[in-house]
Parts: C-alpha cells; sequence; structure tokens
C-alpha cells in the first residue's frame, strides 16, 4: 500500500511517500480502505519529535489518527461490519495510508447524512470537543466559553454546547464571526480586552471555559468563570498545575463516536473541511495546520 512516512523528526518536509507491505485483520479486526484521514496538530508535533505517552514511534513512522473507509476485510471474530460498510474510525499513528487495520471497537458506521471527507476529519477533533464538555459538566442554561473556536475543535464544541442547550460565546478573528452565529455562537474577537467583550455580551457570567487557543487565552478565562475546575486547556498542559485548571485529554471509545455521527444524521452537527489534499501532498497539508487560525478541517484525500 502507498503511505506517508518519516524517517527522522524535521519539517513537513520529512514527510515522503513510501510503499509498504499491505496490512491484513488479526482476530476481531477489519481492514479498512481509507478514503479520507484527518490531518492535527498531534501529526505535526510527532513529526517534529514528540513521543506520546505510551506511544511507539518507530523509524519509518506512519502519522494519523483519524479516518473514514471502506471495509474491505473482516479478519476471524470480527462482527458487525461487513465487507462493504462505510465506516469512521479512529487509531494511532497508522491512517496516513491506503488501508487500515483496527478493532471493531474503533469504528462506528458512517452515516449516509456524512460525506468521507468530513468523515476522515471528525473523530480526532469531535471526541476531544466531546470530552471536553463530559469533564467539565457543561449543562443546559448554561454559558460556556470556547476559545479558538472556528478551528476544528472549537467548531464541534460549540455545535456539542448549543445542542446541550447552553449559551456558547466563541473568540475567533472577526473572519470568522459570521461563520460561529451560524453555529449558533455569539462571537467575540480574541486578543486584547477580551474579558471586557466577554462581559458585556454575558452579562449573567460565564460558566466554564474550553481554551484551545494558548496561554493568554487561559488566563483570561480565570478573570470570567469563577470554579477553576470548569476551566480547561486542550493546549496549555505546562500551566495546568499551576493555575489549577483542567487538562482536557480526548478519551476516545466507540460510544463517543458514535453519538457525534448519531447527531449528524440528526442534522444537529457539521464539519466544516476547509481544503483537501491528495495523499502524496500530505507535507501542503502539515503546513497549512500548522500555520494555525484555519477554519474547520484539513483532510487527506485517498483514491
Amino acid at each position: 500500500m502507498k503511505a506517508i512516512v518519516f524517517d527522522a523528526p524535521g519539517g513537513p518536509e520529512a514527510l515522503r511517500l513510501a510503499e509498504l507491505p499491505d496490512p491484513r485483520p488479526a482476530d476481531g479486526q477489519v481492514r479498512v480502505r481509507v478514503k479520507a484521514a484527518g490531518v492535527q496538530p498531534y501529526d505535526y508535533a510527532v513529526r517534529q519529535g514528540w513521543v506520546p505517552r505510551g506511544v511507539e514511534v518507530s523509524s519509518p513512522s506512519l502519522l494519523g489518527n483519524e479516518f473514514s473507509g471502506v471495509v474491505d476485510e473482516v479478519g476471524p471474530g470480527a462482527t458487525g461490519f461487513p465487507v462493504g460498510t462505510e465506516v469512521v474510525g479512529f487509531a494511532v499513528l497508522a491512517c496516513y495510508a491506503e488501508y487500515v487495520v483496527v478493532p471493531t471497537d474503533q469504528i462506528v458506521r458512517k452515516p449516509e447524512t456524512m460525506s468521507f471527507l468530513e468523515g476522515g476529519g471528525l473523530s480526532g477533533c469531535g471526541q476531544a470537543a466531546h470530552t471536553a464538555l463530559e469533564v467539565l459538566g457543561v449543562q443546559k442554561g448554561e454559558t460556556v466559553l470556547v476559545h479558538a473556536a472556528a478551528g476544528g475543535v472549537g467548531t464541534i464544541a460549540v455545535q456539542l454546547a448549543v445542542d446541550l442547550g447552553a449559551t456558547v460565546i466563541g473568540t475567533a478573528s472577526e473572519a470568522n464571526h459570521d461563520y460561529l452565529r451560524s453555529l449558533g455562537a455569539v462571537p467575540v474577537t480574541y486578543g486584547d480586552g477580551l474579558v471586557e467583550r466577554v462581559r458585556e455580551v454575558a452579562p449573567q457570567g460565564v460558566d466554564a471555559a474550553i481554551d484551545g487557543a494558548g496561554e493568554q487565552a487561559l488566563r483570561q478565562s480565570l478573570e470570567l468563570v469563577d470554579n477553576r475546575s470548569r476551566i480547561g486547556t486542550l493546549v496549555e498542559f505546562g500551566l495546568v498545575e499551576e493555575l489549577g485548571v483542567r487538562p482536557l485529554v480526548s478519551q476516545r471509545s466507540a460510544a463517543r463516536l458514535a453519538a457525534l455521527t448519531e447527531l449528524n444524521a440528526r442534522g444537529g452537527l457539521a464539519l466544516h473541511v476547509r481544503s483537501t489534499y491528495p495523499l502524496a501532498e500530505a507535507a501542503k497539508a502539515h503546513v497549512e495546520v500548522e500555520s494555525g487560525h484555519g477554519r474547520g478541517k484539513v483532510v487527506l484525500s485517498i483514491d
């Protein structure tokens, strides 16, 4: 199969297209012909040399943690996903490839309402957003502040919170304000003066905050949310202990992913795919994701 690998840490130019042996499913596994794979900050961090806890990074190493595709081979004992089933799923450092092998508890059926491109970019940001709202205990009637609300995780977090019946304030550049309004959020411009702008649109106060933007946004959240256990960060884990806030680490499961696909099927969740690249141009996709401030997801399309 064709796959994107890197041999040693480096910039986007470290990525190369390689030919690898076709994987085969073992007991309880299926093989999926990948149609799309999402590109995440996690991916370029690994490419740069970060080694996630509990993960072995070999050489050469694959990348990619989310995918959509079609089951094309079923291993012994694997049930529920016959050949031809369209699925959305997750794996660890395996998805920038024509095929991925996963256990059946890492895939769910792709709704007809969801394209392969949308499905390819759903699992990573979607499960991170779903976990964040669960950890922070966001409920109907509350007000939640989502920093970097137009990004991949932010886009999903806004929609999930709105579905819960919360009021959502989303920070973004002014160019993304109409987009956030379309998702049901009240947009505010990030940066200096944000605390005052949030207080103006939310005189009732803010109950919880999700930081996907960085240190400034996290420290601003401390001025807006009284209970620090209801402030969480997706990016500034080094400040968690100092500030007394919550680290937001995705807790992935088929049940969590199924909740997202079911909401999509009901019309309550959309994923904006801002750019697609063929597998061979994964380096260009990394350059775009590393530039930051983009709306929605960047996805590799794998024919």
